[in-house]
């Protein structure tokens, strides 16, 4: 009952904007869907997860969402746009439990998040609002006031806004990362452009041959390609965009706020242990996350706020261009 009338409720106070539509899915969580002239989109309200957004002109989703992703209460999405935050990564900066279970990442994937309200804007893109507060249970993994507002932008492009705010009274640190999947024809056949000469940490060297602190930094050179596993935290301020031959388009992404770009696709043994992908589903996706991970720290200071922002656009690909 109470399910019914929280979703009673979300009707009628924001089902009103064209295209808009909430629905509640068989384990509880809460979707809004919404078309308008230019795309198809779906956002979870757990963890203001974006999980498909699909231009009309294209004849695939431009994100990845995993046959095998878990969609229930607390239980992290894989696939779509998740929001790692207060922290990238698996320890937390000034986290009270940083080895907790579960604390992949930080909290804010896989908590329910306010939906404050949704806008038709006059090109005929819907504007999306959700917010997130610090509650008893986030003080318990991270002690800090805050207030997290993410903008999600629906239309022949896909905009996110988010904005972290500092309401307490110490100084807080973040890292953070719009963690996004993106669909491809196969990864063997794409390519990552606009990062070379960036430096980079290498998860995966780092991992098979040193400790992940001392590990040392690489320099990018030419095209990101995946022969293998791939984890890279870039220090790259500027965008990128992935040629897809198959598929026969281009996705480019810019992005404001964000000092670190993260490339990663699993491969096949690390996809078999995660245990939510489907059996080679690793080959149809890639993350190119847009963040502020490792060194990269955010400082706020009380009242201080700070906005990460990317956009994501599709073009055909050029014969050739890959």
């Amino acid at each position: 009952m109470t399910s019914d009338i929280r979703l009673a409720d979300l009707c009628a106070r924001h089902g009103g904007t064209a295209g808009l539509v909430f629905r509640e899915g068989p384990a509880g969580l809460f979707f809004a869907d919404v078309t308008n002239r230019h795309a198809h989109a779906c956002v979870c309200l757990q963890g203001a997860q974006v999980l498909h957004w699909q231009p009309h002109d294209q004849a695939h989703p431009v994100l990845w969402l995993s046959a095998g992703a878990r969609l229930a209460p607390g239980k992290a999405i894989r696939g779509g746009i998740p929001i790692c935050w207060p922290w990238f990564g698996p320890a937390a900066p000034g986290s009270a439990q940083p080895q907790a279970a579960g604390s992949a990442h930080g909290f804010a994937r896989t908590q329910a998040w306010s939906f404050n309200g949704a806008q038709a804007l006059a090109d005929g893109a819907t504007r999306l609002c959700l917010r997130l507060t610090d509650t008893v249970q986030t003080r318990e993994a991270w002690p800090a006031a805050f207030d997290l507002e993410l903008r999600v932008t629906i239309g022949a492009s896909l905009g996110l806004e988010l904005t972290s705010r500092n309401t307490g009274s110490a100084v807080i640190m973040i890292t953070e990362a719009l963690h996004t999947y993106f669909r491809i024809g196969d990864i063997d056949a794409i390519a990552v452009h606009g990062l070379a000469g960036e430096s980079y940490f290498d998860a995966v060297a780092a991992t098979a041959a040193a400790p992940a602190a001392s590990a040392e930094p690489a320099e990018q050179e030419g095209a990101v390609r995946f022969p293998g596993e791939v984890d890279r935290v870039y220090d790259a301020r500027g965008g990128c965009h992935i040629d897809d031959p198959l598929l026969g388009r281009q996705l480019h992404i810019a992005k404001s706020g964000s000092a670190s770009t993260i490339v990663w696709n699993p491969w096949n043994a690390k996809a078999e242990r995660l245990g939510d992908i489907e059996p080679g589903g690793w080959r149809q996706m890639v993350c190119v996350e847009s963040g502020n991970a490792r060194a990269n720290t955010v400082r706020l200071a009380p009242g201080a706020s700070h906005c990460l922002s990317v956009r994501y656009h599709v073009k055909p690909l050029r014969t050739g261009a890959a």
